[in-house]
């Protein structure tokens, strides 16, 4: 079923503002307040207040500006979160990533500089270079970076 992403929880509590399904593509600038799905393939800016989940099919290349980021597919470009960052297995991501929290799954690529905010009133980031290629286990686990 093509909308099957549609019937699975991952704990995404915000409205779906809409998605952007396999054979799609799109160069420009791409605003939205709710959860958003892209499974195609974009060029250029998102914006995100809520939830961005860049599905399995997505090839996404530029800059993402939000909440939440939930990565499944490929994306090459900058992050900047103002929640976490996910990267889940099977994605390839090639990125400067700022966010509080990190976390990268088993089977996941990450090739990049991560950028943690250090508790306090300043917030002066922590860069941390990363290259990153995790193999899956057998049992459930993460990697996730934090401050500290």
């Amino acid at each position: 079923m093509a909308w099957g992403w549609l019937d699975r929880k991952h704990g995404e509590s915000s409205e779906w503002t809409g998605f952007l399904e396999k054979g799609v593509r799109l160069e420009g600038k791409l605003e939205t307040t709710g959860t958003l799905r892209i499974d195609s393939a974009m060029k250029g800016t998102l914006v995100s207040e809520g939830v961005l989940t860049l599905g399995e099919h997505a090839q996404v290349e530029g800059e993402i500006v939000g909440n939440r980021v939930v990565i499944h597919g490929r994306f090459t470009g900058t992050i900047r979160a103002k929640g976490r960052v996910e990267i889940h297995p099977k994605a390839i991501v090639s990125a400067e990533i700022h966010t509080p929290c990190l976390v990268i799954e088993p089977g996941s690529v990450f090739d990049g500089e991560c950028h943690l905010p250090e508790p306090g009133d300043g917030l002066k980031p922590v860069a941390i270079s990363i290259r990153s290629i995790t193999q899956p286990t057998t049992e459930p686990s993460s990697a996730q970076l934090s401050p500290t």
